[in-house]
C-alpha cells in the first residue's frame, strides 16, 4: 500500500490546499454516504439507521446540493455536526462557477462550499467526487476530473467506466454515477445509488465492511432507466 505521505503529496501538487488527510486511528469508526442531492428526510433517517457517536466519523462523497426538494436542510444538518465532513461534488462546483444557482443558500453556505475539499484521504482510502481517471497519476488531475471522471470511452453511461480500470494503491470511494447498487471492488466502492430519483441513500461503514441503505418514500425527479448503471458485482445493502 503507498504511504499516506505520498499520497499527500501527489494530491498537494494536483489540488493544492483543496484536499484534507484524516487521522482515522482517532475515530472509532467511518462512514461514508453516497449523494444526497437535497434529500434531507433520507438523510435524517440514514444518520439515524447509522447512530454515528461524536467518536465516529462520517464523510459524504459530495452533491449534498441540487435536484432534491431541500439543498438548504441538508447544508445546515451537516454542517451543524463537528463530526461530519463533506468533498466537493460537481453540483456545488456549478454553484460556485455561477452555472448555476439556490434560493435556499446563504453567502455563507456559499462561502463553506468554496472551502470544501474536493478529495479526502486516510490510510488506505481516498474519497472524491466522481472517482480517478486510471491512464492518468494523481499528480495529473484537475479538480474537474475528480468532480466528473465516469466513462472511460467515447459512450454516455456506457462502459469501460473508470473503476472497471482503475487499480491503484488506495481504495477509491465515489459518487456521481447512478447505481443500481453499489460498486464493490478491491479498489474502489461507489454509494451514489440515486436517492433523488427513487433509489435509496447509502452509507458505508468501513469498520463493519457494511452497507447500510433507506429508500425515499417519494421519487423527486425521473431519470432514463439508460443513466442508472448496474455494477459487474454487488452485495445487499443491510
Amino acid at each position: 500500500m503507498i504511504r499516506t505521505d505520498a499520497l499527500d503529496a501527489s494530491l498537494d501538487l494536483a489540488l493544492g490546499d483543496e484536499h484534507r488527510e484524516i487521522d482515522a486511528d482517532a475515530w472509532d469508526d467511518i462512514y461514508v454516504v453516497g449523494d444526497v442531492h437535497g434529500c434531507l428526510q433520507e438523510l435524517q433517517r440514514l444518520v439515524d439507521r447509522l447512530d454515528p457517536g461524536a467518536n465516529d466519523l462520517v464523510v459524504f462523497v459530495g452533491d449534498l446540493v441540487r435536484k432534491g426538494p431541500d439543498s438548504g436542510g441538508v447544508i445546515d444538518f451537516v454542517r451543524s455536526r463537528p463530526n461530519f465532513v463533506t468533498v466537493r461534488g460537481n453540483n456545488e462546483e456549478k454553484l460556485l462557477r455561477d452555472e448555476k444557482s439556490l434560493d435556499s443558500l446563504s453567502e455563507d453556505d456559499l462561502r463553506w462550499i468554496a472551502d470544501l475539499p474536493v478529495a479526502v484521504h486516510w490510510d488506505g482510502a481516498l474519497v472524491v467526487h466522481a472517482g480517478v481517471d486510471p491512464r492518468k497519476s494523481l499528480v495529473e488531475h484537475t479538480v474537474d476530473d475528480f468532480e466528473n471522471v465516469r466513462e472511460l470511452g467515447d459512450g454516455d453511461y456506457e462502459p469501460p467506466f473508470w473503476y472497471d480500470e482503475y487499480a491503484g494503491d488506495h481504495r477509491v470511494f465515489f459518487g456521481h454515477t447512478p447505481l443500481e447498487a453499489p460498486v464493490v471492488r478491491e479498489h474502489a466502492v461507489g454509494l451514489d445509488t440515486g436517492c433523488v430519483y427513487g433509489g435509496t441513500l447509502t452509507a458505508y461503514d468501513c469498520r463493519g465492511d457494511r452497507f447500510v441503505s433507506v429508500a425515499p418514500d417519494r421519487t423527486v425527479q425521473e431519470r432514463p432507466a439508460r443513466k442508472f448503471v448496474t455494477p459487474r458485482r454487488t452485495v445487499a445493502a443491510d
